[in-house]
């Protein structure tokens, strides 16, 4: 400190209760001034006296401090050892107080000294000898020695040694053998220093000087044992080198083009410095920290402990806020709202809600040039429960489609079961709300346990710009990085060889090359931090490396926010990222990491990209806006997707591209202007008990490929050159062959259990080249068809799906496919149920009811074969073969849906079609009456996620049966059926009077024909057949 201030006692050291408590009127006012005159008259004084002051009364002890932004920070200013409190990060902010700013100063500044006593106590008889007074040498032109050399042969423990204004160059090695103080006379840059010092001492202090390297050595400084302080130092263009057990303490210094090496060091700090032009790294921390420490290691301990900290508290834990419209405005991290952006939404809810009434089914739909209807009402994409309009009769048709398995219930609730309206606040579920680093550190003991240690070296508040490296941490190194900022330089930190590393709020921007660098088992925690415009990814993870990475803002980088890859992991949660030009996340050569809770949006690329054999658990983010696919896997990438919000994409929501793997599951797919599942045949996905809804497109579609499939921007499938330093990575050498029992391996692409609605155009697009599985999925409302197949060379096989209130046809198959649908429920689609030209189509056991086309439409060339299923059109016909189609229909039930219909439409003389023991039922007499149960298990649709319409529909059906009021008459051909056995109109109700005790209940019926004669009109009575299927399964 200042030469008056050295031996003051500061405020703090004297505890208030021993200060006598007068009663301040009487104290202050004695010579009549004001409280303000007496600051004012206090504000001249100097350290010492202030002291002194303040031992009078408690009146005094609190006027003294009330002198903060007065007297307090002219101290603190005017100290030639010390500099602004926020230099060099923020030296326009002042502090939240200049007398702590300068109490830590100052308390920082006597470590050197805290070993005198224990010096001098070891020394025999000091207790009988009066204590030395440490002497000053003064050095420089016209004083007591000409030379540093000169008054280091002279001085004794602890003296003080004043550097006068002048160049020093000494010739040889400087050896300091005793603990000195070595201070610099006048401002800073006016004493130069060029010299080589090897200390051998416990202790010693350099302040205010300038130091260049000798002629004939580039370190300036090094020890192997001490401990040596530095305060407000400049140094150039050498080396400072400190071994184990030796520490450092650095406070207020600049270096340039310096490199300070650290090796085996068990503590060092350095404080409020300055680090720019390195040719190289400019700080080197290697080796573990040495287990044997010496006499500073204790103190260096405490001061940090007692200095202010960075970790967040309960009330102040924002991280940095960022204008989001310029910068694409970042959350607050408490946020639980999104707003949609734009003046239309993917799906426009004008299209696929109905007005207010309107009525559902009020006009009829046309028949298209290939035979498919289409439908007039711009209410029909939501589709109500009911096909029948109101000219329909109520009391000759009525019937509920009920669906006896519950479907996928929905990850979100609340705003994302209906359709996106824009300029409208989404509230996101507790879940997905983004956790900040408080909280993350209260529920992980092991990230509040890296925060809180100080091992090797402590860097904080300092600043790193304009050079080659920031900081490296190599072969178990230690290193600790809190409130720095590191800017325009070729990399920030990189940690390699099972270092760890903390880093806690730092700005991190402007790096040529990647931000964070963790290489070779590096690991660490990296929480809260701000990361944006780096050249390459804010953090590249690689070769086994495993850090945390916490609550960091990562963002506007011109590639990747984060790269994973070469068996790299690490835990990514609670992050924001976002306006990236490449992938927010970004996992590829058997990256492994888990990725959960994070807020990934408006990205110029894809949100997460997964590629060549990339991997990783991805749970719990909000993924939205980002131009490319949500998440993207190709290429061998086997992720586990996993209850993941993923909206308002400006692409497809999820992009499975060539040989892409993976599980997909418990997603929320919505309002992506794209596709909401888009996957090339050549991939391997599980897309599982997702809610694909309200997207621009398709619902989920595969294709053969893609326009430009080969052309996609970085980290959207882009080969990128991830080698280090120039030189090629063989990852493939090094790749870990574990088994991972999350990732269940498929030999067939299988889109199972999905809900599937609302979507702007087919629900199920495929046209594939490899075989597809489509099972127990709803596809329901969508603005096209439920499921189009325009291309399926191996099998798609379709099976127990219940598709229904499509704006067209339920199911259509093109020319040339092969698709097997069975078990299916195909509801009240606006066109026909199902409309086939494939050349191998098999239709077996399917329920095709109350759609408003033909049940079954056959065109001409078509090969299908239509068995065992139960068949009703609302107003058309049940099967309709049109040309010479090549067609088996057998052993079906063909119900007859109005009364000037007929049941059977073929329009030429085509012997290729065999109609054989199928069974037609027309109406006849109103009085009869038909109660048909027990479907197959199919899933359904929950009541909220069936759009606006399906409460008015759903007035006109009765709650619990499938009543079909009729008079039936038969044409039964050469039914083997017994015609009191059938088992009508699949997938509609619970079985009635059905007793939990018992497996099924009895079939009842009321007697009539026993077999009618083939060919025979006869008139039936009312049935009644009873099946219990309490225990039936969902699949």
């Amino acid at each position: 400190m200042c030469g008056h201030c050295c031996s003051t006692p500061l405020l703090d050291q004297v505890p208030a209760s021993l200060i006598p408590c007068l009663d301040s009127k009487v104290t202050m006012e004695a010579g009549g001034l004001p409280l303000e005159l007496w600051r004012m008259i206090l504000a001249y004084l100097h350290l010492p006296d202030l002291g002194r002051c303040s031992l009078v009364c408690r009146a005094w002890y609190e006027l003294i401090l009330s002198l903060d932004s007065t007297r307090w920070r002219q101290l603190c200013l005017d100290c030639i050892e010390c500099r602004h409190p926020n230099w060099p990060n923020q030296p326009n902010v002042e502090p939240e107080s200049w007398r702590e700013a300068f109490k830590q100063h100052y308390l920082a500044s006597k470590t050197w000294t805290k070993n005198a006593l224990d010096l001098e106590s070891s020394i025999c008889f000091s207790l009988f000898r009066r204590r030395r007074e440490r002497r000053t040498l003064s050095v420089g032109p016209g004083h007591e020695f000409d030379s540093l050399g000169s008054a280091l042969a002279m001085a004794s423990l602890y003296d003080r040694i004043v550097l006068f204004p002048g160049v020093y160059e000494e010739q040889g090695e400087i050896i300091l053998k005793v603990p000195v103080e070595i201070v610099g006379h006048g401002k800073l840059g006016e004493v130069a220093l060029l010299a080589s010092i090897d200390q051998h001492c416990s202790t010693t202090r350099l302040c205010n000087l300038v130091f260049m390297p000798a002629w004939f050595s580039p370190f300036m400084f090094k020890t192997t044992s001490g401990h040596v302080q530095f305060d407000n130092c400049n140094f150039e263009n050498g080396h400072i080198q400190i071994h184990g057990p030796g520490t450092c303490q650095v406070k207020f210094c600049t270096f340039k083009n310096t490199h300070v090496f650290l090796h085996n060091v068990p503590l060092c700090v350095l404080e409020n410095c300055e680090f720019v032009g390195s040719e190289n790294n400019s700080v080197t921390v290697e080796g573990h920290p040495s287990a044997d420490k010496n006499w500073a290691y204790k103190y260096l301990l405490g001061l940090i402990k007692s200095s202010p900290s960075v970790l967040p508290t309960e009330n102040s834990d924002s991280l940095m806020s960022l204008d989001l419209e310029s910068r694409d405005q970042a959350w607050s991290p408490r946020t639980c709202d999104i707003v949609i952006e734009g003046s239309q939404s993917p799906t426009s809810p004008t299209s696929s809600s109905p007005k207010p009434g309107s009525k559902a089914g009020s006009q009829e739909a046309e028949v298209g040039s290939d035979g498919e209807r289409v439908a007039q009402t711009p209410d029909s994409s939501d589709g109500g429960l009911s096909p029948s309009g109101e000219d329909e009769d109520e009391d000759q048709l009525m019937y509920r489609l009920s669906y006896q398995v519950q479907g996928p219930r929905p990850v979100l609730g609340g705003s994302f079961l209906g359709p996106p309206l824009p300029g409208a606040s989404i509230q996101l579920p507790s879940c997905l709300v983004l956790n900040s680093l408080q909280q993350e550190l209260q529920k992980d003991k092991e990230a509040m346990a890296l925060a809180s240690s100080v091992q090797g070296c402590l860097i904080r508040k300092c600043l790193f710009r304009d050079g080659k490296g920031g900081v490296f941490v190599c072969s178990y190194g230690r290193a600790k990085m809190e409130g720095n900022i590191f800017r325009n330089l070729t990399y920030a930190v990189r940690c390699i060889h099972n270092s760890k590393i903390v880093m806690l709020r730092n700005d991190i921007h402007r790096c040529r090359a990647s931000g964070i660098f963790l290489r070779l088992e590096g690991g660490g925690l990296i929480a809260g931090n701000n990361i944006y415009h780096n050249a390459e990814a804010g953090v590249d993870i690689r070769k086994k490396s495993d850090p945390l990475i916490l609550c960091n803002q990562i963002h506007h980088g011109l590639r990747s926010g984060i790269v994973v890859l070469g068996n790299g992991k690490g835990i990514i949660r609670s992050n924001q990222i976002f306006s990236n030009k490449e992938a927010g996340i970004y996992i590829l050569y058997h990256g492994n990491p888990i990725v959960s809770g994070n807020h990934i949006f408006k990205g110029r690329a894809a949100g997460i990209a997964v590629n060549e054999n990339g991997k990783g658990l991805i749970t719990e983010n909000v993924i939205r806006e980002n131009q490319w696919g949500g998440v993207d896997i190709r290429r061998g990438g086997v992720p586990v997707l996993r209850s993941n919000l993923i909206c308002f994409g400006y692409s497809d929501g999820v992009v499975v591209g060539e040989e892409g793997k993976g599980l997909i599951e418990g997603n929320t797919i919505y309002a992506n202007k794209g596709c909401g599942v888009w996957m090339m045949s050549s991939s391997l996905p599980h897309v599982t008990s997702n809610h694909v809804s309200y997207n621009g497109l398709y619902g989920v579609a595969m294709f053969s490929q893609k326009d430009g499939s080969g052309e996609f921007p970085g980290g959207h499938g882009a080969q990128e050159n991830f080698s280090e330093d120039g030189d090629a990575i063989l990852w493939e050498t090094e790749l870990e062959k574990d088994d991972d029992p999350l990732r269940r391996p498929i030999t067939i692409a299988l889109v199972e259990s999905n809900s599937i609605n609302h979507n702007g155009a087919s629900g199920l697009y495929v046209q594939s080249s490899e075989a597809l599985h489509i099972i127990t999925n709803v596809i329901h409302a969508n603005g096209d068809r439920g499921i189009t197949v325009a291309q399926s060379s191996q099998l798609t096989r379709v099976a127990n799906n219940s598709i229904s209130c499509n704006r067209q046809s339920g199911v259509k198959v093109e020319a040339q496919c092969k698709v097997e649908l069975r078990g299916n429920g195909i509801y009240d689609n606006r066109g026909h149920g199902i409309i086939t030209k494939g050349d191998s189509t098999i239709v077996i056991e399917n329920d095709i009811i109350g759609n408003r086309g033909s049940g079954l439409q056959l065109l001409p060339r078509s090969d299908t074969k239509v068995i065992k299923n139960r068949i009703h059109s609302f107003r058309a016909y049940g099967i309709a073969v049109r040309g010479r189609t090549k067609a088996l229909v057998q052993e079906n039930i063909i119900f007859q849906g109005k009364t000037n219909k007929t049941i059977f439409q073929q329009v030429s003389n085509n012997h290729e079609c065999i109609m054989k023991n199928n069974k037609f039922l027309v109406f006849k007499k109103k009085s009869d009456t038909w109660r048909l149960v027990n479907p197959p298990a199919r899933p359904h649709l929950e009541n909220s996620l069936r759009g606006p319409s399906a409460a008015h529909s759903g007035q006109k059906v009765t709650a619990m049966a499938t009543r079909i009021t009729a008079r039936v008459e038969a044409l039964w051909g050469d039914s083997p059926w017994p015609w009191y056995m059938l088992e009508f109109l699949g997938s509609w109700t619970q079985a009635l009077h059905c007793s939990p005790s018992r497996g099924t209940t009895e079939g009842h019926r009321i007697p009539g024909p026993p077999c009618p004669v083939p060919g025979s009109k006869e008139e039936a009575k009312e049935i009644t057949l009873l099946t219990c299927h309490c225990c039936r399964s969902s699949r």
